[in-house]
């Protein structure tokens, strides 16, 4: 009997970038072209779109290639001159009146005034009544780009790349069933360092499904790791690295991360995100802290999932992934996660606040690896109860039993069909996934507490029942 209902997790980041040029049209100017907008607009300029330059002189568009002059324009009549004169001066009269009559209407609402309001519009430093609204007051922290390069050459060497292969089965157009390899990358945080194991934090999308996972460190030494835990609710990972396989120079240039305090930070305090963008190794964007508490929906093309998370503008690209947001102090604040694709949408990136991601990070941390006939086994079939589904049916958010094992740890310790799970000892359970991640971190054998809703005349009560974990039956039946 198949325990759980998994699903691959595929994350795509694409953006579009799509252009017409049209040749006809010589003075239609590019769009978002800073150079653009700074050159003047007159006779002596013209926009050439057929090489994307500004370009000096006049410019007559004109299909007949040996029309190359241009015409003198016919002279208007000198009566035109007069006119003109004639309405520039009543324009002046006219305007003169309304800002006497408008500077008498401001002294008679504003009697204590200087005289000199209508100077200090558009000042900077005028004061005004009006709030600017912030998530969190509090003086916000600059540094120059000095600063900038030492906060990132200190921290580089706590950032690898990531480097996974995974097996992708499926089917071609004539039904012949395939499978190959897949190859992704993301980014990893160095956050423990003992005699035994390197402990690197990343997101659990970046390694979810690897059957090889390579690490990269600064100095350009690749080394093999392995999964030690994962929370796919909380999207976090730790995968580990045996020490005594690393050379001596690489131990000396790698350095443990300093976890900061995401909760004390301001919106608009500037932020560093450090990665492998698309691959290509570890680079380094700037941008501020746009939003705190942002509740984000996360899709990974089956289910969604509310996300609380930092958003900011400093650039998110695939890869970077598991990567750090650094404040100017050097501190990670965050574990970037996802952005915001959309052809409209520019600066959206969002990451897990180390705040909340360090209690799992730490849990993660202290798993044992175990294989897999050593891993524990609760013996159910079910389903997420996702908060849709809780408010839609009116049952609990949790993991609903659709089935048990018979003989299985679970039917042993009571559980029964329908119930809820909603607890693993102090962990939250939201997710099938979830629970099979925390089941098979415990060794065969191990009690655990599992506290579940069951639906008793029409009302879900909470019970707690310890479970003795076993062993996968059809890993049991192999050893044979």
């Amino acid at each position: 009997m198949d325990e759980f209902n998994n699903n691959d997790q595929n994350q795509n980041d694409n953006r579009d970038n799509n252009g017409v040029n049209n040749p006809n049209q010589y003075n239609k100017l590019p769009e978002y072209s800073f150079w653009a907008e700074q050159m003047p607009s007159n006779s002596y300029t013209y926009y050439n779109q057929g090489n994307n330059t500004w370009q000096y002189g006049n410019h007559i568009p004109n299909n007949n290639a040996s029309n190359n002059v241009q015409q003198p324009q016919e002279k208007k009549p000198r009566k035109n001159v007069f006119k003109f004169i004639a309405k520039a001066i009543c324009f002046g009269v006219i305007a003169g009146l309304s800002f006497i009559g408008l500077e008498k209407g401001i002294n008679m609402i504003y009697p204590n005034s200087s005289g000199d309001v209508l100077s200090t519009i558009g000042d900077v430093g005028m004061a005004s009544n009006y709030e600017i609204g912030y998530t969190e007051s509090g003086t916000v922290q600059m540094k120059d780009r000095s600063a900038i390069n030492s906060v990132t050459e200190s921290v580089i060497p706590s950032i690898v790349s990531i480097n996974c292969t995974s097996t992708q089965n499926g089917a071609d157009f004539f039904g012949q069933q395939y499978s190959q390899d897949v190859e992704s990358s993301g980014s990893g945080i160095i956050v423990a360092k003992n005699a035994k194991e390197l402990l690197i934090a990343t997101n659990n999308h970046v390694v979810e499904g690897a059957t090889k996972i390579a690490v990269t460190f600064t100095d350009g030494t690749e080394a093999e790791a392995e999964i030690k835990g994962t929370d796919s609710v909380a999207d976090l990972a730790v995968v580990t690295v045996d020490v005594t396989t690393l050379e001596e120079d690489t131990l000396n240039a790698i350095t443990v991360a300093k976890l900061g305090n995401s909760d004390n930070i301001k919106v608009g305090e500037m932020a560093i995100a450090i990665g492998n963008a698309l691959g290509y190794g570890q680079s380094v964007t700037v941008g501020y802290i746009s939003a705190k508490d942002r509740e984000v929906d996360v899709s990974d093309g089956y289910d969604s999932k509310e996300m609380v998370l930092l958003q900011t503008d400093a650039a998110i690209n695939p890869g970077n992934s598991g990567g750090a947001l650094l404040n100017v102090d050097g501190e990670v604040i965050g574990i970037n996660t996802v952005k915001y694709a959309d052809e409209e949408v520019e600066g959206m990136g969002y990451a897990i606040p180390i705040s909340s991601a360090t209690p799992i990070i730490t849990e993660l941390m202290n798993r044992e690896v175990l294989s897999e006939k050593e891993q524990g086994y609760l013996g159910i079939a079910g389903y997420d109860v996702t908060e849709d589904a809780s408010t839609f049916y009116n049952i609990p958010i949790g993991v609903y039993i659709d089935d048990v094992t018979k003989g299985g740890a679970a039917e042993k310790a009571g559980l029964k069909a329908e119930d809820i799970i909603t607890k693993v000892n102090d962990l939250d359970i939201t997710s099938i996934t979830q629970l099979k991640d925390k089941v098979n971190s415990f060794k065969v054998g191990t009690e655990v507490e599992i506290t579940y809703m069951r639906n008793t005349d029409g009302d879900y009560k909470e019970a707690k029942v310890t479970v003795t974990l076993g062993q996968n039956p059809e890993l049991a039946n192999a050893n044979k």
